[in-house]
C-alpha cells in the first residue's frame, strides 16, 4: 500500500512571460493507491482561492486520475522503483497538467478506439479516450511517455 502522507507538492515559480501565475510539481512512486490522494491534492491546489464549477473539478479529477493510472500501469509497468512526475501550470483561465512516466513510451495514434465493436470488452484505450473528451487539448512528447492536458480553471 502507498503512503499518501508522504506526498508533498513542490512549489515552482510562476513564469509571467508564459502567462503562468504559479506552478507546482510532485513525484510519486508507481503505486495506484496514490492516484486518488494525488488527484485530490492537485484539485485543491489548482482551484485554491477560486470558485470552481463542479464540471471543471470533475474534468480535472477524471483526466488526471486516468493519466496517472496509465503512467503507473502501462508506462512504468507498476514498477515501484520508477517514478511518475506530475506538474500543474496555473494560467489565468486554464490549467496545464503534465504527467510523465519513466517507461519506453507509446504511439498515441496507435491506440484503438474503445468504441469499436470488436474492442468493447478490452480495457485498452479507455483512459486515453476519456482524457481526450474531457480536456480542451491533449498533446504528447515524441517518445510518448509524457502527456500534457489543458483544462479550464473556472
Amino acid at each position: 500500500m502507498g503512503d499518501a502522507g508522504m506526498l508533498a507538492l513542490e512549489r515552482l515559480p510562476g513564469r509571467p512571460g508564459d502567462g503562468v501565475e504559479g506552478a507546482f510539481a510532485l513525484h510519486l512512486p508507481s503505486d495506484v493507491t496514490l492516484v486518488d490522494p494525488v488527484v485530490e491534492l492537485f484539485a485543491h491546489h489548482c482551484f485554491a482561492g477560486r470558485e470552481a464549477s463542479r464540471h471543471s473539478l470533475f474534468r480535472l479529477r477524471v483526466s488526471l486520475a486516468e493519466a496517472l493510472a496509465n503512467a503507473i500501469q502501462f508506462g512504468n509497468r507498476s514498477d515501484r522503483m520508477k517514478v511518475v512526475h506530475v506538474q500543474a501550470d496555473l494560467l489565468v483561465d486554464h490549467i496545464r497538467l503534465c504527467v510523465q512516466d519513466e517507461g519506453p513510451g507509446f504511439d498515441p495514434a496507435s491506440v484503438p478506439d474503445p468504441r469499436d465493436p470488436d474492442l468493447l470488452e478490452s480495457p485498452c484505450g479507455r483512459g486515453l479516450f476519456i482524457i481526450r473528451h474531457l480536456a480542451e487539448r491533449v498533446e504528447f512528447n515524441e517518445k510518448g511517455n509524457t502527456i500534457w492536458m489543458i483544462l479550464p480553471r473556472s
